[in-house]
């Protein structure tokens, strides 16, 4: 059984003639792709395998702002019924809230696209400003997404070394399965688990702060 027609093709050729399409993905229109397989020519060269690498990382990176832009979408326009079709993706609550998350943090204008969804992910919880001039140095110097969050880490850990904090202690009795669902997280986003949940009640009590806040008329 022959493999349908590559669909990317298409958008290929229309973004040769239309302008405003020339920024949208596609694969190389020598490859086939399937729900579950990509095939490629037999006698494909090193450089035409090298850039369907890129295309297919690109868009890899492109499906997070795609799926966060989806959900805001969602939320704001079907209210009552975009939890039932969103938990028809298959993916985890925490990761496609993630996506939302972010893609609410940042304007598609404020969106590098020489930076991949991490990059932004890392600095989703600062000021606009602080967002930018991060994103900005990490453009400009190439910093991977690892290396940026080490500089990020760099900084906090300066700025509590120059000032004067107070520390509150919590104290949370929770169950051993409980605590190595959380660890597992903690190590899946590289964090250490204390950052981890740091962070994480920081995105909900946003998350929190956001929903209860009237929208803006304008």
């Amino acid at each position: 059984m022959q493999p349908a027609v590559n669909s990317h093709v298409k958008s290929t050729e229309t973004s040769r003639s239309d302008p405003a399409s020339r920024d949208r993905l596609s694969i190389d229109p020598a490859v086939l792709t399937g729900r579950t397989s990509l095939r490629l020519p037999p006698k494909l060269p090193f450089a035409a395998w090298q850039r369907v690498g890129r295309q297919l990382y690109l868009i890899s990176d492109s499906s997070a702002w795609w799926l966060g832009d989806w959900l805001v979408f969602g939320e704001e326009n079907f209210p009552d019924r975009y939890r039932h079709v969103v938990a028809e993706t298959g993916l985890s609550y925490g990761t496609l809230r993630n996506y939302a998350w972010v893609a609410r943090r940042f304007e598609v204008s404020r969106r590098h696209d020489k930076l991949s969804f991490q990059h932004h992910y890392e600095v989703a919880a600062l000021s606009e400003t602080e967002q930018d001039l991060w994103l900005t140095m990490a453009a400009g110097q190439r910093w991977s997404k690892t290396r940026l969050r080490a500089e990020l880490r760099a900084t906090r850990a300066y700025d509590v070394e120059q000032s004067t904090v107070s520390t509150v202690h919590f104290r949370v009795t929770t169950t051993q399965q409980r605590q190595e669902l959380w660890q597992k997280a903690a190590d899946l986003s590289g964090r250490d688990l204390l950052e981890w949940i740091s962070l994480e009640l920081d995105e909900s009590a946003q998350s929190v702060i956001g929903a209860s806040e009237p929208a803006s008329s304008g």
